[in-house]
């Protein structure tokens, strides 16, 4: 049973940056295809990045293109999300998810319906916070 443990709630400055981190146990993470989600106050959860299984194509929401970088180290069973270029609108809690590779197919992109199937494990979530 494949479980995700996001890093510690972040916190940083308009214009900062940030890196996020999610441990992967109890199955090899190399089998799924993960990503990242957020919700911010009051709205629905939102994918924001995802990769395939062994990192070489990464999918981006439009509205975070060009300043986020998702990123996996199979080795070390750990996702990462780089924010760069803080923005108010980056607060919220952020997730970390992970679906079955299917043989034959490509990753999901944020935005597929396969991320709301009940098969796709999530992590608890992480804080983050930008200050001014």
């Amino acid at each position: 049973q494949l479980q995700l443990t996001e890093s510690r709630g972040v916190s940083g400055q308009i214009g900062g940056i940030l890196t996020l981190s999610c441990a992967a146990s109890g199955h090899l993470s190399a089998y799924y295809c993960m990503g990242w989600f957020r919700e911010s106050q009051g709205g629905e959860r939102e994918g924001v990045a995802t990769i395939s299984t062994a990192g070489a194509r990464q999918y981006y929401a439009d509205s975070v293109n060009g300043r986020f970088t998702i990123s996996r180290d199979n080795v070390k069973d750990i996702l990462y999300l780089q924010i760069n270029g803080l923005k108010p609108d980056d607060a919220g809690v952020y997730f970390c998810a992970a679906t079955p590779w299917q043989r034959g197919t490509t990753c999901p992109r944020p935005s597929e319906m396969i991320w709301k199937k009940a098969d796709v494990t999530w992590g608890q979530g992480t804080q983050v916070t930008v200050s001014s």
